[in-house]
């Protein structure tokens, strides 16, 4: 039993090494690359140099209470629909 307790602090103390490791990591990495990026050269333009990501537009009308309710009768007709042609199967 003592073994099986042991094993469980050293998990614990293990996992708190790795995060607090993680976190000296991430915090290094941002000093590093802030300290190598010349003062004279503000983020926002390497920023923009890069291509800019594409963006979906998406116009469509709301749907009305009645047209909600009606899309979900269908869409559990059809699922009924297919349970029961699965089940003939």
């Amino acid at each position: 039993m003592n073994i099986l307790k042991n094993f469980e602090a050293i998990f614990v103390i293990t996992l708190g090494l790795a995060c607090g490791a993680n976190y000296l990591a991430d915090g290094a990495s941002d000093t590093a690359s802030a300290s190598a990026a010349p003062a004279g050269l503000p983020t926002v333009a390497v920023a923009a140099a890069q291509p800019s990501m594409p963006v979906v537009v998406v116009a469509a009308k709301r749907l009305s209470a009645a047209e909600k309710r009606q899309s979900l009768i269908d869409e559990q007709n059809a699922m009924s629909a297919s349970r029961a042609a699965a089940q003939t199967i």
